[in-house]
């Protein structure tokens, strides 16, 4: 272990998702989501896992994080679709990053650059996205632009929106209006290559949802979009990502003993307390304060008292646990580690943020694949 905590990174594991992903999409385009710095993961090495499992195109939120691709040497096809006023859309399409547009404003800005633009549509969810009563103007405006801006390289390469997830009855009415919606450009005259609504629950659960193309995030890390029962095991995916550090002190107390800040535990019988280097400050949260479980040794341990910035504490027993030995707050439990969503459980939030927040302090270690240059 370089330090005394690391995230560790299986690109091998991000390959197999993408095409166990590929295989899910039956012949649609996988556009693989590296936003976020790769949702934790490290948006190079992710993007570069992504694409030799068979990703199709890439995506980002912002137009800063597409660029970093294009500064380390991604050719790929690229998108981004969420733009402050400001967004230099001129310098997208130099660097053949396509936008997601979801306005008239941002539709003219985008052809003035010579931009290729993918028309977000609202269907429900309520954040950005052109909305169903300016769809007949903002149309027939894109398909005018498309033909008086061929040569400048303007077009409509794509038509998108975002489904909330909350039932496969709110979906499947998003999905009735954005039929309507693609339906209508093609009527104004616009010839959209991908038309895509799904990330990775609808991918799985809904067909109907995969039209040319999908948005995969968090599935290409090996994580369930799901809240059933439906584990990473169950879709045929490996957890890319597993939080380590190294146990950096032991004592033994006696009952009644209280642990960090608050007293939140004290124990209930003489015990054994082991010291794990890492916080909120790392992004362990807060708030899983005295709910968390590591494995030492491959044996589970309940983290006790409160999650501080730097460290915390796990309750050993009687258990011969030793400074140096290794602690796994998350990982592949197929290699008997804590699930990811053991820690997002008892934080009471999701998989995806537990990932995501992973601070700088732990360094990134990578695995298998072709670390990125």
């Amino acid at each position: 272990m370089n330090g005394f905590r690391e995230v560790v990174v299986d690109l091998d594991a991000i390959e197999a998702n993408t095409r166990r992903m590929v295989e899910v999409l039956d012949g649609a385009a996988l556009i693989a989501v590296v936003k976020a710095d790769g949702y934790g993961h490290g948006a190079l090495p992710a993007a570069e896992a992504a694409l030799r499992g068979g990703a199709a195109m890439l995506a980002t939120a912002e137009l800063a994080e597409a660029e970093l691709l294009r500064d380390a040497g991604i050719d790929a096809r690229l998108l981004c679709w969420l733009h402050g006023p400001d967004t230099p859309f001129d310098r997208a399409a130099r660097r053949g990053i396509e936008l997601g547009v979801s306005s008239a404003r941002q539709l003219e800005r985008a052809a003035e650059a010579g931009a290729t633009v993918h028309l977000k549509l609202e269907t429900g969810l309520g954040r950005n996205g052109i909305a169903p009563g300016d769809w007949p103007g903002v149309f027939a405006r894109a398909a005018q632009l498309e033909a008086a801006g061929a040569s400048d390289g303007f077009r409509v390469a794509g038509v998108m929106t975002h489904l909330s997830n909350t039932s496969p009855e709110d979906d499947r009415e998003a999905l009735a209006l954005f039929r309507s919606g693609v339906d209508a450009a093609r009527a104004a005259g616009l010839d959209p290559e991908l038309v895509h609504a799904a990330a990775s629950a609808a991918a799985i659960d809904l067909p109907e949802s995969r039209f040319t193309a999908a948005r995969i995030g968090l599935a290409l890390y090996g994580l369930s979009p799901f809240d059933d029962e439906r584990d990473s095991a169950a879709l045929g995916l490996r957890p890319a990502m597993s939080l380590r550090a190294t146990v950096i002190a032991v004592r033994r107390v006696a009952a009644g003993h209280g642990v960090s800040y608050g007293y939140l535990h004290r124990t209930e019988r003489e015990t054994g307390l082991a010291l794990v280097p890492l916080g909120y400050a790392d992004g362990v949260p807060r708030q899983a304060s005295t709910a968390g479980v590591v494995t030492i040794g491959g044996r589970e341990y309940p983290q006790r008292g409160r999650i501080a910035m730097d460290q915390f504490v796990v309750e050993t027993g009687d258990d011969a646990v030793a400074v140096g030995d290794e602690a796994v707050l998350f990982g592949d439990p197929s290699r008997g580690e804590p699930a990811v969503e053991r820690w997002a459980d008892a934080a009471n939030t999701i998989n995806y943020e537990i990932v995501t927040r992973m601070g700088a302090r732990p360094g990134r270690v990578y695995r298998g694949g072709t670390v990125a240059r």
